[in-house]
């Protein structure tokens, strides 16, 4: 139960974004303004047309509300296009985003580096399963998986609130994964092949924060070197690291050591789902380098 409240605690913390305190001020010194796009101006009729039934009118929609407001269908069209615009969120917004993303991603993967660099089991994943179940719980590997459980909740959470993507439901199945191997792994005291899974996620994550943040700040050359680091150190990690070191150890490792379990399948089914993910953003990632590649930038 303490864990339960613990991680509830942590969520709300992150959620209220308390690395804007950090973020903002550093964006206002780059020069990132506060300033959104141009707003569309007030109009009950196409406000309602816009939140009750369609953001982009067709044109037979669009000749019916000139008629109605005896406006020009080009003035309506700018309309819906400013009224669209003006959802969207502030370049400091997107920036203040990535800023406390990067700290996290940053500051979590320090952490668990420094706390595997000794332990046992990051140079021989069959330490994993040695004494499996009865291996001891200590305060650091405690407090590692309270945080990330905490901060991955809080990425499900602010999904339905931050800036919408285009891979939302790639996203969410994303996250209901790696929240469910946490907690899955925590509860059925798998913590030490856990760590290792969560370190090697973390390890690409903040160079992403990183590219974005030059984005915002217009530092394009900054950004591309971020992003191509980027996507070697995911690939290398996720298509070649994770299934050769994380899926060896979890698959056959364990089968040899410790023999089929109950729960055996569902906790590789998760690993996998991961994988299959991980495959997918690799493609998206190598399409995005090349589309970058021809037009010189990211």
């Amino acid at each position: 139960a303490d864990e339960v409240y613990l991680c509830l605690v942590l969520t709300w913390l992150f959620l209220c974004n308390s690395f804007r305190f950090i973020a903002k001020p550093c964006a206002i010194n780059l020069g990132i303004q506060d300033s959104g796009p141009h707003r569309a101006q007030p109009n009950a009729i196409l406000e309602k047309v816009f939140t009750s039934i369609t953001k982009s009118p067709d044109g037979k929609r669009l000749e019916g509300l000139s008629k109605q407001l005896d406006w020009d269908v080009r003035k309506i069209q700018r309309w819906f296009r400013h009224r669209r615009n003006q959802d969207k969120p502030t370049t400091l917004t997107k920036f203040c985003e990535s800023m406390w993303r990067f700290t996290f991603y940053l500051s979590i993967f320090f952490y668990g580096i420094r706390f595997l660099w000794t332990a046992p089991w990051f140079w021989d994943t069959r330490q994993c399963w040695y004494n499996y179940p009865f291996e001891p719980l200590t305060s650091r590997l405690y407090y590692y998986y309270i945080l990330e459980l905490a901060f991955y909740w809080s990425l499900m959470f602010s999904q339905f609130t931050d800036i919408k993507r285009k891979d939302f439901l790639i996203m969410f199945v994303h996250h209901l994964a790696t929240i469910g191997l946490i907690t899955f792994s925590y509860m059925n005291n798998m913590v030490r092949v856990g760590t290792l899974v969560l370190c090697l996620h973390d390890a690409s994550d903040f160079l992403l924060e990183a590219a974005k943040l030059a984005n915002y700040a217009k530092y394009q050359r900054l950004c591309d070197a971020f992003f191509m680091l980027f996507g070697v150190v995911f690939i290398v990690t996720r298509l070649g690291i994770y299934p050769f070191w994380i899926l060896n150890t979890t698959l056959f490792e364990s089968w040899e050591l410790i023999g089929p379990y109950p729960s055996w399948w569902l906790f590789n089914g998760l690993l996998v789902t991961l994988q299959i993910l991980h495959i997918i953003w690799s493609y998206l990632i190598v399409r995005t380098a090349y589309k970058a590649l021809v037009r010189g930038k990211v």
